[in-house]
């Protein structure tokens, strides 16, 4: 058995951290149900992986950028999880633009939003929830966005 929790604690301890980190805790689950069918509704994505690798990791902020800027491949070096049995070699894996072009083809989808959104990974949930979420959710808003498919990685 791995002990996840007491596993995280040590790593921050390691890190230099003075406080353990604080678990994410909503006393109300924070989504709503779609309001339109999926058909017709217009879909984001919004992920983790790093588009722009040339600005420092400490003053990234979320950004949203064009779908037909997405790039070949993502930066997801510095990004954490298990890199020895799985890989990020397959963007589609991870951030599935071909797959929800073709499922708007289909017409089992209405369509792609113009924009997809960057969230840095934080270890402020404060910075994530008072910043960077109510941005991507103004830039979601601004799009006629119906879903967002959160991928964190």
């Amino acid at each position: 058995m791995i002990r996840y929790i007491e596993r995280t604690k040590a790593y921050y301890r390691a890190q230099g951290f003075d406080q353990d980190y604080q678990w994410a805790t909503n006393t109300q689950t924070p989504f709503s149900k779609p309001a339109r069918p999926l058909k017709s509704a217009r879909i984001t994505l919004v992920t983790t992986a790093v588009v722009e690798p040339s600005i420092p990791k400490p003053i990234r902020a979320a950004k949203s950028y064009r779908f037909s800027d997405v790039p070949a491949h993502f930066d997801t070096t510095e990004v954490s999880w298990d890199k020895i049995t799985t890989h990020t070699n397959d963007r589609e894996s991870y951030f599935p633009l071909h797959a929800l072009n073709k499922r708007v083809a289909a017409g089992d989808i209405g369509s792609l939003a113009p924009r997809f959104h960057f969230i840095p990974t934080e270890y402020s949930q404060r910075h994530t929830r008072d910043q960077d979420a109510p941005l991507i959710a103004q830039h979601c808003l601004e799009d006629a966005v119906d879903l967002a498919i959160l991928i964190p990685l």
